[in-house]
C-alpha cells in the first residue's frame, strides 16, 4: 500500500478558502493552473491542503481570482504562515534523526487534534505506553540498530506523551482487544508495569479505555488497528490512520471516514464497560507476575 501524507488541517482550511474563491471567480482548476503556470494537478493538492503554498504563488492565486480586499488577503497570508510554520517548528524536528516521514506526518497531526479514538488489537497506544514497553516494542520492530537511536526513539514517545496532561488536554478514547493485556511484551515485569500504568491513566478524566474481550468472539475491528483523529477547527474534518509494516495511510473522504466511525461504535458497544475494562486490567496486571 502506499505512504499516503496527510493534508494538515491549517492546510485545508486555505484550501477551503482559495477553492472558494476560485468557483467564485468563475475559473476552473485549468485556468487556475495557466495563471499560476503549473499543472492542475498542483492546483488540486493546495486546494486539498497536501503541499505548502509559496508566498508568491498565494500572491498570484490571489490576484487571478480578483481579491482585492486586504483584509481578505491578510487572512489568507496568515492562514498560509501558520500552516507551513507549523512544518518547519514543530518540537518532533528535533529527533528527526530517528523519525520517518510517515510517523513525522502522524505526529504534526496528533499536535493539532483535539481527539483520538482508537482500536488496538496487539499493542497499548503509544500514547499509554511506558518507557520500558516502548522500548520493547521498539526493538522488536528492528527498525533502528543502535542504542542510542531506540532510546532516542523511546524519548518521542514521551514527549507525544504530554498532550495528554495540561489546560486543554487530548481526549483519548482507546479500545483494546483482550491480547493486548496477555501479550508478553518485554516480559513478566514490563508488562505488570505497563498495565499498571494503563489502569492509572485510564482514570484520568480525558482518557477512555475499554477492552474487548475473547468470550466477544468475531468482531468488525479483527481486519486491524485504526485510528480517528478530530480537530478543533470549525468545519474541519476527521481523518482516519491505519497502519502497514510498509507505511502509513490516510483516509480523508466522508464515506471513508464514516465507515470507520461505524467500526469504532461497534467495538465500542461490544466491549466491556470502562469500569468492567478497568477491573480486568487490573486483574491482568497481577497475573503477570516475575
Amino acid at each position: 500500500m502506499p505512504n499516503v501524507k496527510p493534508s494538515t488541517v491549517l492546510g485545508r482550511q486555505l484550501g477551503d478558502e482559495l477553492r472558494r474563491f476560485r468557483e467564485a471567480a468563475g475559473f476552473t482548476t485549468a485556468a487556475a493552473a495557466a495563471a499560476l503556470d503549473c499543472t492542475g494537478g498542483k492546483i488540486s493538492r493546495i486546494e486539498n491542503g497536501h503541499v505548502p503554498v509559496r508566498t508568491p504563488d498565494l500572491a498570484a492565486l490571489m490576484d487571478a481570482y480578483g481579491v482585492s480586499d486586504p483584509e481578505a488577503r491578510e487572512r489568507l497570508s496568515a492562514l498560509a504562515r501558520r500552516a507551513n510554520r507549523r512544518r518547519r517548528e514543530g518540537w518532533w524536528h528535533q529527533y528527526g534523526s530517528v523519525l520517518g516521514d510517515a510517523y513525522r506526518d502522524y505526529i504534526e497531526m496528533e499536535d493539532i487534534c483535539d481527539s483520538v479514538r482508537t482500536f488496538q488489537a496487539q499493542l497499548v497506544p503509544g500514547l499509554l505506553q511506558t518507557p520500558a514497553y516502548g522500548r520493547a516494542i521498539t526493538v522488536a520492530s528492528r527498525a533502528w540498530q543502535s542504542g542510542e537511536e531506540i532510546e532516542r526513539f523511546v524519548q518521542v514517545r514521551l514527549a507525544r506523551q504530554e498532550r495528554l496532561a495540561g489546560d486543554s488536554p487530548l481526549e483519548l478514547w482507546a479500545i483494546l482487544a483482550e491480547g493486548v493485556l496477555r501479550q508478553q511484551v518485554g516480559g513478566p515485569a514490563v508488562m505488570r508495569d505497563q498495565l499498571e500504568h494503563l489502569a492509572d491513566m485510564a482514570e484520568r478524566p480525558n482518557i477512555t479505555v475499554q477492552v474487548l474481550p475473547f468470550s466477544r468472539g468475531a468482531h468488525s475491528g479483527m481486519f486491524g488497528p485504526y485510528l480517528l483523529m478530530s480537530f478543533p477547527q470549525v468545519s474541519a474534518l476527521d481523518l482516519v490512520l491505519t497502519e502497514t509494516p510498509t507505511g502509513n495511510i490516510w483516509m480523508e473522504q466522508e464515506s471513508e471516514v464514516a465507515r470507520y466511525r461505524a467500526l469504532f461504535d461497534d467495538a465500542r458497544t461490544a466491549a466491556l464497560a470502562p469500569t468492567e475494562s478497568l477491573g480486568l486490567i487490573r486483574r491482568a496486571a497481577k497475573e503477570h507476575r516475575p
